[in-house]
């Protein structure tokens, strides 16, 4: 087996810490999501980092500063929702791969933020 010996801040050590045994595993999982993330044909280019097309799409929709009442309207795009549907389907059917759970994963995090928006748009709307 292999050793690898990186250097890292101080900080970072400390908060790497108590993953200490999962390191390998962990590193994988990264390099997995890394892959995921080049092969994915759901990634938006952009001068910092790859972001995946839904994020963008969101991104977009609030950078324009939408009233509350757009808040409550929106809805991510048609080919967003197919994707979405593509990966609860697989999901249900135990064939989701590791890469497709960590997408699924992304989508729950982007619609819980999108009810927390869309509940302090309905409370401003009031």
């Amino acid at each position: 087996m292999a050793q690898l010996t990186i250097q890292i801040s101080d900080e970072l050590a400390q908060r790497l810490e108590p993953l200490h045994n999962r390191l390998p595993e962990l590193l994988w999982q990264l390099l997995d999501l890394v892959k995921f993330s080049a092969k994915s044909e759901q990634t938006v280019k952009t001068e910092a980092t790859d972001i995946p097309a839904v994020y963008q799409e969101v991104i977009d929709f609030l950078i324009k500063r939408p009233t509350p009442e757009e808040i409550i309207a929106f809805k991510v795009s048609s080919q967003a929702q197919t994707r979405l549907e593509l990966l609860l389907e697989k999901n249900r059917s135990a064939t989701i791969s590791p890469m497709e759970l960590a997408e699924l994963d992304l989508y729950e995090q982007l619609e819980h933020m999108m009810i927390l928006l869309k509940a302090q748009a309905i409370k401003r709307d009031e």
